[in-house]
């Protein structure tokens, strides 16, 4: 497959690693053999046969030698400095998370070495229930190219529904479909919520957990994705059965692309108060505070994160 500079910068943006390493030796026109020979000259040893998996994605460097040998990777096809590296972890590539109310969930991401759903939600085992009852592979080939979200809360302050617009890149062959999941908040009966499928794509399997208030719903593409490609695809869920609603919060398993996020707000139920936030994990102090400022007739607050890094990431408000 044929790369351009574009896809390049794309690819060192959101990765996977083995698809930047791949658009670099084709952008630079190098090959194999002569890479091999750049890194001997610096004192670094490694075979034609490592270098070709690692393209493929058949392999990752994983050892002190091999991470030393993608470091010099980025100087011999002229990349920033650290570009390659972080694409391998500690945490990998991949799509974010899907998820909502008090809480988050997802999949459809590439998942390596990325963080458990324990770290990020405190409803990881429903979550990795309900995925095992899909029988969803650990990778599923897909990471986030761009996320748009918008929430909708409603005039009892509850939170009415949520619609995406998502782009994501196949990493590998054969990629047909993406895992959405809902957490409601408190109160919310997942038997009444429903999941909406929205351009490109239709609702398959869903599965719900009573007692969590956590759905999953199976969006199958109109197509099968080959490595490298991109697809756009539109889907949503349908709550309005939790109490009131005090934040929305999304999870991120894996470094990932721009995600935008924006709450709106009934007209007989605004906040006086909203903020953006970051965590590490479900259970770390939030940091990255910022006030968000109201928009008039619209109602409306949003964050915007132009490289997503593995964590949280949310808007919250007070009522009084």
């Amino acid at each position: 497959m044929g790369h351009t500079e574009a896809d390049l910068a794309q690819f060192l943006t959101t990765g996977p690693f083995h698809l930047a390493l791949r658009a670099a030796l084709t952008v630079r026109g190098l090959p194999l053999q002569r890479v091999q020979h750049h890194l001997a000259h610096r004192g670094i040893k490694v075979g034609v046969t490592s270098l070709c998996y690692w393209q493929q994605g058949a392999r990752r460097p994983q050892r002190p030698e091999s991470l030393k040998a993608v470091r010099a990777l980025e100087e011999v096809l002229e990349l920033p400095g650290g570009s390659l590296i972080r694409l391998l972890g500690p945490v990998g590539d991949g799509t974010g998370t899907d998820g909502g109310g008090a809480g988050a969930g997802g999949s459809g991401g590439g998942r390596p070495a990325g963080r458990s759903y324990r770290s990020l939600v405190e409803v990881s085992g429903a979550v990795e229930e309900l995925l095992a009852g899909l029988e969803a592979p650990a990778d599923g080939g897909l990471h986030t190219v761009g996320h748009h979200e918008r929430v909708r809360i409603g005039e009892r302050r509850q939170l009415v529904g949520r619609d995406s617009q998502h782009v994501v890149r196949a990493h590998r062959d054969g990629v047909d479909r993406y895992l959405a999941i809902h957490h409601g908040d408190p109160g919310c009966d997942p038997e009444r919520v429903v999941a909406r499928a929205g351009e490109n794509c239709r609702t398959g399997r869903v599965r719900r957990h009573r007692e969590t208030g956590v759905v999953v719903a199976e969006l199958l593409f109109d197509a099968r994705l080959r490595a490298g490609e991109t697809y756009f695809f539109g889907y949503g869920f349908e709550d309005g059965t939790g109490g009131p609603s005090g934040e929305y919060v999304r999870g991120f398993n894996f470094a990932g692309g721009q995600y935008v996020l924006q709450v709106g707000f009934h007209e007989d139920a605004l906040p006086v108060r909203c903020r953006r936030f970051a965590q590490a994990s479900a259970g770390a102090p939030r940091g990255r505070r910022g006030d968000l400022t109201l928009s008039g007739r619209h109602r409306t607050v949003h964050l915007v994160e132009q490289g997503v890094r593995p964590g949280i990431l949310g808007i919250d408000w007070d009522w009084e």
